[in-house]
């Protein structure tokens, strides 16, 4: 025996094997330890946790889609999206055997992610397709693809891409329904359901009432034809099934659109089975006054049971086609990354680290902006603490004067707009007497009215761009000329970042851009301050006069307005420091 470097080593018989005394040095990395190096396992929970809360970078993107899934139950299906992209991708990454050959280019698509959600979060970003159909850019579904696209490639590497290329395309289906959707595809299919089920009521010889969305059976007792009665979504569901389905079970392409189209359809279906077998509860609810007052609770249970049965049905189809002819999702082939000279399991070196101290660091710097706003309107919100208070409003603008102030809500509460009604005294010419009303939105961010009016199918008889004179410089507004029977009424919109205002558009009507310029020095830095959108209203009830002479007249008013207001001071109360 003898010693060596604190260590006993037994010298035995003499062997042929050099390997026998005197240990390789690749040997002595396959049995070092694990616990000093990262294991495969532990660093891919590692990245999910940093990756979730990375979602903070684009926190306004996250929020927006949060609201969505919990106000719109049409929608609400889209909140599920995220987390089985999530889980179909780990499946695929541990079939792979975790294997880490990340590429920096991920790291860019990130970056430009997170820079592009901070842009639009300060300036008006639209692509308008037509008066009917508005684009945010980046849309939400885009940012969540780019996003979850941009984490894979930076660990995973290009192979892991190509391997989960369905569950990050399915990321872009957070926002299941686009409003397009709803407004040429839902509403329609809503008349649609109504007069099927009054048709089947028609001829069951039940009397209706002639309000095409309201089946009254007594002028106290009958069912309304909601929006979300009319199928859609359990259409919705049933397809997203289909096709999550389809992707688990390998299905053929051919196959794969046809389960999916038929889901739909089946949801279709069985939704108006749902309405023709609620006609039938509501006439034996006629003669039974115990199930008059149990009619919303019976519509639940006539849903719940039908869509258990399609979904049964669904299932039969899915284990029609799938290889085995049976529910057992086939396993992904195992094809683990060999790294030479490194144990199954463990990371080789230089591979992780970096690449999470680089994601982290950008998280960290995105998430600043959004972190000091939030702590901001913790402490001082206004609006949070007092949501009924007035606007804050100067009482005179030149020679208009305040006459009066409202606040404007939506209908599940929350403000939108601060309103003021502003009157010339008097000392103006008559032609110039037109009242000018302007709005002050602080929650609403970087936003145009042009979107709500398409949403609400208002079409408009001018749009452009209109270079106007203020108290402290010149402005550019984007301009929406209406006549909606009653009154004929001009809209301008602007953005007021910190000082200054301006929003453009290209004057197309069916087809255009519409954007404000942002200030970039505060993109990414740590300044919280947002855009204020301000939106003038001036309006003449004589809709006989001639819409070119109208506009021509209405907008000298709001020149007039404009000339001596400082739009900055609307917004100084709002801004954040």
């Amino acid at each position: 025996m003898f010693w060596h470097s604190g260590s006993v080593v037994r010298i035995g018989s003499m062997s042929t094997s050099p390997t026998a005394a005197v240990p390789s040095p690749d040997a002595r990395v396959l049995v070092e330890p694990a616990g000093r190096r990262l294991t495969r396992s532990t660093a891919v929970m590692l990245v999910g946790a940093l990756s979730i809360v990375g979602v903070f970078a684009i926190f306004q993107t996250a929020l927006a889609l949060w609201v969505l899934w919990t106000n719109d139950p049409l929608k609400s299906i889209g909140g599920l999206i995220p987390l089985v992209s999530f889980v179909l991708i780990l499946r695929v990454w541990r079939s792979l055997g975790w294997e880490m050959r990340g590429s920096w280019w991920g790291l860019a698509i990130l970056a430009a992610t997170i820079a592009l959600v901070h842009l639009r979060d300060r300036a008006i970003l639209e692509l308008i397709l037509s008066p009917s159909w508005t684009l945010f850019l980046p849309p939400h579904s885009l940012v969540a693809i780019a996003y979850a696209a941009g984490v894979v490639l930076l660990f995973g590497g290009p192979r892991l891409v190509r391997a989960t290329l369905f569950p990050l395309v399915l990321m872009g289906f957070v926002n299941p329904v686009p409003t397009f959707f709803t407004l040429h595809v839902d509403l329609p299919l809503q008349h649609a359901s109504s007069l099927i089920a009054r048709a089947f009521a028609h001829a069951l010889g039940q009397q209706l009432t002639s309000d095409q969305l309201r089946l009254m059976f007594t002028p106290d007792f009958g069912m309304f034809i909601a929006p979300g009665c009319n199928g859609i979504r359990g259409a919705v569901t049933m397809g997203f099934l289909a096709l999550i389905a389809g992707y688990l079970y390998r299905f053929r392409l051919r196959v794969h659109i046809l389960v999916v189209a038929g889901a739909v359809l089946l949801g279709y279906v069985f939704n108006l089975v749902r309405l023709c077998v609620l006609v039938l509860y509501y006439i034996v609810a006629l003669h039974i006054q115990w199930l008059q007052s149990r009619a919303e609770m019976g519509d639940y249970l006539i849903g719940a049971c039908l869509f258990f049965l399609a979904t049964a049905l669904l299932f039969t189809l899915i284990r029609r086609f799938s290889p085995g002819h049976d529910l057992r999702v086939p396993a992904l082939a195992t094809t683990p990354e060999s790294t030479a000279g490194v144990a199954p399991g463990l990371l080789a070196p230089g591979s992780f680290l970096p690449r999470w101290i680089a994601l982290a660091l950008l998280v960290l710097l995105g998430s600043i902006t959004y972190a000091r706003a939030i702590v901001q309107d913790w402490k001082t919100s206004r609006i949070a603490s007092d949501p009924k208070a007035l606007g804050l409003f100067p009482q005179h603008v030149g020679h208009y004067k305040l006459q009066r102030e409202w606040n404007e809500y939506m209908l599940n509460g929350p403000l939108v707009y601060y309103w003021a009604d502003y009157a010339p005294d008097g000392s103006v010419a008559p032609e110039k007497n037109a009242v000018v009303s302007v709005g002050i939105s602080p929650v609403l961010g970087a936003h145009d009215t042009l979107l709500c009016h398409s949403a609400r199918g208002e079409d408009w008889l001018w749009h452009g761009d209109l270079l106007l004179p203020t108290a402290r410089d010149v402005t550019s507004f984007s301009l929406l000329f209406f006549n909606n029977g009653a009154t004929q009424y001009l809209e301008a919109t602007t953005v007021c970042t910190g000082t200054t205002c301006g929003q453009y558009s290209n004057g197309l009507k069916h087809f255009g851009f519409v954007y404000s310029r942002p200030d970039t020095r505060n993109l990414l830095s740590q300044s919280p301050t947002r855009p204020i959108p301000v939106l003038l209203r001036t309006a003449t009830p004589d809709t006989a006069l001639a819409p070119d002479t109208a506009r021509a007249a209405l907008t000298a008013s709001l020149r007039d307005f404009l000339s001596e207001a400082d739009l900055p001071a609307f917004t100084r109360s709002y801004r954040q420091p």
